[in-house]
């Protein structure tokens, strides 16, 4: 899919016109007008027109038009040429929503719907070459009727100049409501906006849809509302994306920002609107939007009071308005009141899509080097699916050949890539302390096992583990699977380093140890001042570990389901260590 709602395109307009009324006076000065402010676009001359061959450029052009002009003057009708421009400029209105705005020149439109006078003439003589009941004539007929009930302006007599600038101010006005970029290789994306065409029903002007694109950081939820907002936009009266809602509502006057871009964008104002507060601006919003049918994304939501202050319960804006809505917090969708069943959870690429998408950035030249198919399925397990990993690492590795291929990967496997990481810790930055625990339990002990076992053992350590699953669940950090607990590989790994950041060069300063060499480390020394908070060993095979005397004296004891709990004061040394040693030297599975 294209990054923008259209294919891309040498003109922005599209005018329709009969030459010979109007060519050297009124319609020159239009496009002199428009191209002198910036605006493409396309006007045949008269001797292309010579072929039929010519026709299928000319509606290659209104396909790929945002807006057409057509102007009705006394001979429009005579001419087929014209005629056929207009039946493809009402089907691209139709399919393609494309912007048709008529200028009824020294001709009144009821001439144009109604088929009279000039237009009942000419009509008449094409029935005459074409056969009274020609259905080609019918279908001239049906457009001129639909496009002369269409608003534009009627210009009789006066200053030409005047209705020039309107004309040039009004397409300005559309034009600056231009798509956005999506990604520069937008894989997988088409069909997913076709599911969320169907979605949101946007022929339907009942009411005010709320829907919400939920899904884990770097999965593809901007990318994929910007591409429906260019998919769908211009079928509203007025339409506003902002992006990085997250980021730029941190305190409560960046709210009252984000209120004035919303009001800026879907009013299209030259002068932005003045909001003292946010109560204020929800007034404002409401006001002067309650009567208009917009499209409204909000990107990135992570916090109630931003829904609150922009779109309030969604009736603050017309019939017919879509408001979409991107979070990482999926109880933030059911505390706005949005049905779960409107809730699109944005998923991994499949198998052939993250190839597909790889491919693009890896081997960005013409010119492709030859990588083994294991080192790039190795890459592809690593990303599993997440459209951020793959464009990150794919660009890192395009141009580089085998053997830094393979450190890459042993490097990323211990050490996440900080951009990567960075998007994903987002969400754990999010979490409240106890949620915080939980998370680095699972990332660290027990991703790929049992919840009712996890919930035991973290359970007996005093931790709120029912409510802590399920915002974890919500948050897109685990998934649940015919009750097991998963976890996307970068997203432990995150959690993982978020543990060894802790202290990188000494064990003993981290809260969480699974790696053998550390645990041997810590357990074969005094504890000291240790911070250690929980061991997990799955050893490889039988080793005997030699335990100093004092390695457990400062720990506190929980069990796994199993033991009941003791404090430390009811067993001597020898007890707390077999005690330890049988909860948290365990085969993962054990």
């Amino acid at each position: 899919m294209a990054s923008s709602s259209k294919p891309k395109s040498n003109y922005e307009v599209f005018l329709s016109f009969r030459g010979t009324d109007i060519r050297n006076t009124f319609l020159g000065h239009l496009y002199k007008a428009l191209h002198h402010n910036g605006i493409h676009t396309f006007i045949d001359s008269e001797e292309l027109r010579k072929g039929d061959q010519t026709l299928p450029a000319l509606m290659k052009a209104i396909e790929e038009s945002f807006v057409a002009i057509i102007v009705f003057s006394k001979d429009y009708a005579s001419s087929r040429w014209c005629l056929e421009e207009l039946m493809k400029i009402m089907e691209c209105k139709e399919q393609k929503d494309l912007t048709v705005l008529p200028v009824f020149y020294k001709v009144d439109p009821r001439e144009v719907r109604q088929g009279s006078k000039s237009y009942g003439k000419a009509l008449a003589k094409h029935e005459s070459k074409f056969g009274k009941d020609s259905e080609k004539v019918e279908q001239w007929k049906k457009a001129l009727f639909n496009a002369g009930s269409l608003s534009g302006w009627h210009f009789n007599d006066g200053d030409e100049s005047e209705l020039i600038e309107r004309i040039v101010k009004e397409i300005s006005t559309l034009l600056d409501r231009t798509p956005l970029h999506v990604a520069k290789h937008p894989i997988g994306i088409n069909s997913r906006v076709v599911k969320l065409k169907s979605m949101l029903n946007v022929e339907s002007d009942d009411g005010v849809f709320m829907m919400g694109l939920w899904g884990k950081g770097g999965i593809g939820k901007t990318s994929l509302a910007k591409a429906i907002y260019n998919d769908i936009f211009r079928q509203f009266e007025g339409s506003a994306f902002l992006a990085n809602v997250r980021e730029t509502s941190k305190g409560c006057r960046d709210l009252v920002a984000l209120q004035e871009k919303l009001l800026l964008e879907i009013l299209i104002s030259k002068q932005r609107l003045v909001v003292s507060n946010v109560d204020a601006g929800t007034n404002l919003v409401r006001d002067r939007l309650c009567c208009k049918k917009v499209l409204l994304i909000l990107d990135d939501v992570d916090d109630l009071r931003q829904l609150n202050a922009l779109v309030g319960e969604g009736k603050w804006f017309g019939n017919g308005s879509r408001i979409i809505i991107t979070t990482r917090d999926k109880h933030l969708l059911t505390c706005h009141g949005i049905d779960q069943d409107y809730v699109y959870e944005v998923k991994a690429l499949e198998d052939n899509e993250a190839r597909e998408l790889l491919s693009k950035h890896v081997f960005q030249t013409h010119q492709k080097l030859k990588i083994r198919t294991d080192l790039v399925d190795s890459v592809l397990n690593y990303a599993e699916g997440l459209p951020l990993a793959i464009e990150v690492l794919g660009s890192f590795l395009c141009g580089r050949r085998e053997h830094e291929w393979k450190s890459t990967l042993k490097k990323f496997s211990k050490i996440p890539h900080k951009t990567i990481n960075n998007v994903l810790k987002i969400s754990y930055d999010g979490l409240e302390d106890n949620e915080k625990e939980i998370f680095l339990h699972i990332a660290c002990f027990f991703k790929g096992q049992d919840s009712q076992y996890i919930k035991k053992v973290i359970d007996s350590c005093d931790f709120e583990i029912t409510i802590g699953l399920e915002i974890l669940l919500e948050r897109s950090l685990i998934s649940m699977e015919h009750g097991i607990v998963e976890m996307h590989d970068l997203i432990q790994l995150m959690g993982m380093d978020i543990v060894n950041q802790e202290c990188r060069d000494d064990p003993w300063r981290r809260s969480r140890l699974w790696l053998y060499d550390d645990v041997l480390d810590v357990l074969s020394r005094d504890m000291g001042d240790c911070v250690v908070k929980a061991i997990v060993l799955e050893p490889l095979e039988q080793k005997e570990i030699y335990v100093k005397p004092n390695a457990f004296t400062k720990a506190s004891s929980c069990n796994d389901g199993n033991n009941q709990p003791h404090g430390e004061n009811e067993f001597d040394q020898e007890s707390m260590q077999r005690l330890w040693l049988e909860i948290y030297l365990r085969r993962r599975l054990g």
